[in-house]
């Protein structure tokens, strides 16, 4: 039995040192902007700015390749942020907050193709082949991929309704 677990053991030692070893020699610096302009990014991996991940988008914002407003799932507070962090002018009609939104799925028009979840980047959608599926609320960024692959147009983007722990009173006009 030490025969077999040993070398085992011994390779993993080695595998684990070799990648220490390569983190140290192939370490990328990355600009502090760009770090602080990812803290401030949802984190969610969308996708919908055009960039692969919230990091390369915030690195492509730092060196001023993306607009403050690149961020649909963060909004305007987002934007004004970045603005704020990169010190530019925030251009408030490239802005399109149509408000909170999360997909939803007809029950009755589903087919069960599990091509929505599989092109989901937050797994917001759970199902299985030939089952109905269904979208957690918490993790969906309406994103918009699920509602463009359906083939039976049974996915929809719809805005939050209001409850009892999201509803906030608005601004009083003058």
């Amino acid at each position: 039995m030490l025969v077999s677990i040993l070398p085992l053991a011994g390779l993993g030692g080695l595998l684990g040192l070799l990648l220490g070893v390569a983190s140290r020699v192939l370490h990328v610096e990355r600009s502090n902007v760009a770090v602080e302009i990812e803290e401030l990014l949802p984190g969610t991996q969308c996708g919908q700015c055009g960039n692969p991940s919230c990091g390369a988008a915030a690195e492509a914002c730092a060196v001023g390749e993306l607009p403050p407003t690149f961020c649909p799932p963060g909004g305007r507070a987002v934007a004004e942020a970045i603005a704020n962090k990169l010190g530019v002018a925030l251009d408030a009609s490239a802005l399109c907050d149509e408000g909170p939104k999360l997909a939803e799925i007809n029950e009755d028009l589903c087919i069960g193709c599990t091509r929505c979840y599989k092109v989901c980047p937050t797994d917001a959608i759970a199902g299985a082949a030939k089952q109905l599926h269904v979208v957690f609320a918490d993790a969906c960024t309406a994103c918009g991929k699920c509602e463009d692959v359906c083939p039976t147009e049974c996915i929809q983007l719809v805005p939050v309704t209001p409850t009892l722990q999201t509803w906030a009173w608005s601004e009083p006009t003058l």
